[in-house]
């Protein structure tokens, strides 16, 4: 190729590609005028036009309880409007007086006349919309609108329906503000609380764009021209929470803070093999003086923890010394003076005298807690410290819900450290944890010693597909030997059954434990109101479950008397779903004849009997009967129902159960289908009218 050619050929190129650049410059340059400087005059003419590129929502996703009931869903729910422009002279001078009537009697936000005179004005004035109620309604109340003379003309009259959501708790108030909300102010910032706010990233999904075109005022429709963007619906997150066990924690210390006029209480239940949270339950008063879950203290409430701290400083004690629990310490007369302006003091007047290690816990001495302490460890508190690093309770636990704070837990390199400071931080002063951190330790000494990280969320669903499991979080090493656990153990037991919680003691099963009351600082000074707590797990021998309890300012109550019976109350219902399914596992009766229940009205039964030739024997006059089989025959037991003591529900039907328990003045809750299989409360205890319930079906 001679050179001339190629110096052509180079030179087309050249002003090819210059061409190019110059009509991407000119594009660029039309793009820039369009969206800058022309921007607020095409957006004017798009919405003369009646173009709009608009946001499809998506489905927001549910959460579940353990078993897969529904704590969260969202449901449609709708509002009526009309364009009362749209339809024609014969319609709306023919429906509008019914319209106006039906509006009128079914909201009665107004008067018939009122729906007549706006309306005819708005049509007489061209408007194209008018929202004719206020409040949205659900599907039910969508459907008995729907054949309303002239909603059931649709389009035709002009007349539609506008479609939102709402967020929907099938359980009410329970487990309130675990669940939280979520929350977009008007810059479109999310804000919330509980797990609809941690989990907002998984549940609120993405949503979708579409371009739509306005056929009426506030009525837009999308066009199918390609560009749409599908929204993308909401995972589901299924919780650790056991229904049954949540609505019982939050009957149980809603009765005892009522009792004792306390500011505010919490309630958190683990598994003590996994670190599930089983239940967790808030509640303070609000401006009526009701108990209801706002602050979530349990997570998020730092304080000094007072004696169940003492855990914690017993098992750094029995890992540092050779301690015998048999070994004494003088308490003296219950004054003891560390230095000249730091006096130690125990709750008893006169003093406890010489104690053993063991009654050191079990009476909660806290000059004999001390006095150890300061013992084993006032030559190098840091070694104190060492042992609270290693027991997990100067770190957050990286809890699945936002807002943990980390505990505050002072160092001797601290500033504001002084020779006081250890022997009252062995006590649970100057220091300050949430009651997760304090149950977390207690749930490892219940655990063998080994610390499992608790957790709330188990899945991701979508569908019935898990996207993501969240596993068990347990540390490689133990906490504390085995020498200590088991020594912990017996200190724990002593508690409940010797020491400062001995009201609380079960007969057919022990639980391990420790009672907390901590003075409370107001104004930089410390008070005589108390932060009141206990914190165990039980069964003692082979623990289930741990637990830990706090009821803040109670009137002239302590851990031992304030929060220690409400633990109590849970461990027996705890135990009673065992028990119940124990006492009924005699009636052979759902293998025989499946359709019987196990208990029943006995006329209704009478009725069966006869109508199917069922052999029978009744031996009692009660109108609600147990029934049991004997070969091919039923027996019909004699079923009590005291006045005012709760009912055993179990084995009847769904409808029987209500009869019973609504007529007793209890607000029955159930989940499920078919017969009763537990009851939340534990038949033959004590009730007030109002008291919540909840039945099991299955």
């Amino acid at each position: 190729m001679s050179k001339s050619i190629r110096n052509s050929i180079l030179s087309r190129v050249r002003l090819a590609f210059y061409g190019m650049v110059g009509i991407a410059a000119l594009v660029l340059f039309k793009i820039l005028v369009i969206q800058v400087w022309q921007g607020e005059l095409w957006e004017k003419k798009a919405h003369e036009n009646g173009v709009s590129f608009q946001t499809i929502k998506a489905n927001r996703g549910n959460i579940l309880a353990d078993d897969g009931s529904l704590l969260a869903t969202s449901l449609p729910y709708y509002r009526l409007a009309i364009d009362p422009y749209f339809s024609k002279d014969t319609v709306f001078n023919q429906y509008v007086d019914t319209l106006a009537a039906l509006l009128a009697q079914r909201f009665g936000e107004k008067s018939k006349e009122q729906w007549v005179k706006e309306l005819k004005i708005a049509r007489a004035d061209k408007k194209r919309y008018k929202i004719l109620t206020k409040e949205p309604f659900d599907h039910l109340l969508k459907d008995e609108i729907s054949v309303w003379p002239m909603v059931s003309m649709g389009k035709k009259a002009g007349i539609f329906f506008e479609k939102t959501e709402h967020r929907f708790r099938p359980f009410d108030n329970l487990a309130r503000r675990t669940i939280g909300f979520v929350q977009q102010d008007s810059g479109r910032n999310v804000f919330g609380r509980g797990l609809e706010f941690s989990f907002q990233h998984v549940l609120a999904g993405r949503d979708g764009q579409a371009i739509f075109q306005k056929v009426g005022a506030e009525q837009w429709k999308p066009i199918n021209d390609g560009s749409y963007i599908r929204p993308e619906d909401g995972l589901d997150i299924q919780t650790t929470i056991n229904v049954d066990l949540q609505a019982h924690a939050e009957q149980a210390l809603q009765k005892v803070l009522a009792a004792k006029n306390a500011d505010f209480g919490s309630v958190i239940v683990m598994e003590v093999k996994t670190g599930a949270i089983k239940a967790i339950v808030n509640l303070s008063k609000d401006k009526k003086g009701q108990f209801v879950e706002d602050n979530n203290y349990a997570i998020a409430g730092l304080a000094e923890p007072g004696s169940t701290f003492k855990i914690a400083t017993m098992a750094a004690l029995l890992e540092e010394a050779n301690i015998n629990l048999d070994d004494t310490v003088q308490t003296g007369n219950g004054i003891y003076r560390f230095y000249e302006d730091a006096v130690m003091t125990d709750t008893k007047k006169g003093g406890h005298g010489r104690l053993t290690v063991r009654q050191v816990f079990e009476l909660s001495s806290n000059i004999g807690t001390s006095k150890l302490v300061f013992k084993y460890f006032r030559k190098n508190p840091e070694k104190f410290v060492a042992y609270l690093d290693k027991f997990g309770l100067t770190q957050k636990l990286d809890f699945q819900m936002l807002g943990e704070p980390a505990p505050f837990v002072k160092r001797p390199s601290d500033p504001t450290w002084s020779g006081a400071t250890l022997p009252w931080m062995s006590i649970g002063y100057e220091l300050k944890l949430t009651p997760l951190h304090t149950l977390t330790f207690c749930n490892a000494l219940a655990n063998d010693g080994y610390m499992v990280k608790p957790y709330i969320v188990k899945r991701v669903l979508n569908g019935n597909n898990v996207v993501k499991e969240f596993e068990t979080g347990v540390r490689g090493s133990r906490l504390v030997s085995a020498n200590t656990v088991a020594k912990m153990r017996e200190l724990m037991i002593g508690v409940v059954e010797n020491g400062t919680a001995r009201s609380i003691r079960s007969e057919y099963f022990k639980m391990a434990g420790k009672t907390g009351t901590s003075e409370k600082v107001v104004g930089g000074s410390y008070t005589e109101q108390h932060y009141t707590s206990f914190v165990g797990y039980f069964p003692a021998e082979n623990p289930i479950y741990s637990c830990i309890v706090i009821v803040d300012n109670p009137d002239g109550g302590y851990g031992g008397t304030a929060a220690a019976p409400v633990f109590r109350d849970i461990a027996d219902f705890a135990y009673s779903q065992r028990l119940t399914r124990e006492l009924t596992t005699d009636a052979k009766i759902a293998d025989a004849l499946p359709s019987v229940p196990k208990s029943a009205y006995q006329a209704d039964l009478n009725l069966l009997t006869e109508k199917f030739g069922i052999k029978k024997t009744v031996q009692t006059k009660e109108p609600w009967v147990y029934v049991r089989t004997a070969g091919d025959t039923l027996k019909m037991l004699g079923h009590k129902m005291g006045a005012h003591v709760v009912p055993n529900v179990v084995g009847m039907t769904m409808r029987d159960a209500v009869y019973i328990l609504e007529n007793k003045g209890f607000k029955v809750l159930f989940t499920g289908k078919g017969k009763v299989k537990q009851q939340s409360v534990l038949a033959g205890t004590k009730f007030n009218k109002g008291d919540r319930i909840l039945l099991r079906l299955g």
